[in-house]
């Protein structure tokens, strides 16, 4: 069995698209509204197979009072090498994001840095 996707919902569609794809090298696919509701979303592709919803709807409400609230916690990406990692955490720090820890190995053996998108959804950087 295969997770088929994972579904965010996020304030601004279109800064959170060009977040992953920019940073994480995925691949939008075309706009989804559903016109009696204003839902609306995008699927993001990445080279593995793995996929991302990005949703939005105009009645969405941010409820973001703590990072460690119930729900989404992160998305993990790999990008194969301590290299990476470092290079596209010090290239988004340039890029004014928030780097909330590392790079480093954490206590269970990871070698990580977590940063914070356009919205402050916590994404882990990863070998």
């Amino acid at each position: 069995m295969n997770i088929e996707h994972i579904a965010v919902y996020v304030n601004d569609l279109e800064s959170e698209r060009d977040f992953f794809e920019k940073y994480f090298g995925g691949h939008s696919g075309s706009l989804y509204i559903n016109q009696k509701t204003q839902f609306m979303s995008y699927f993001i592709s990445f080279d593995n197979g793995a996929r991302l919803e990005l949703m939005t709807r105009p009645d969405l409400h941010d409820n973001a009072e703590k990072s460690d609230r119930a729900g989404y916690a992160h998305i993990a990406f790999a990008v194969g090498s301590k290299e990476k990692v470092d290079s596209l955490t010090k290239r988004m720090r340039s890029d004014g994001f928030s780097i909330i820890s590392g790079p480093g190995t954490t206590g269970d053996g990871y070698y990580e840095s977590c940063i914070e998108d356009t919205e402050g959804n916590r994404i882990e950087i990863t070998i």
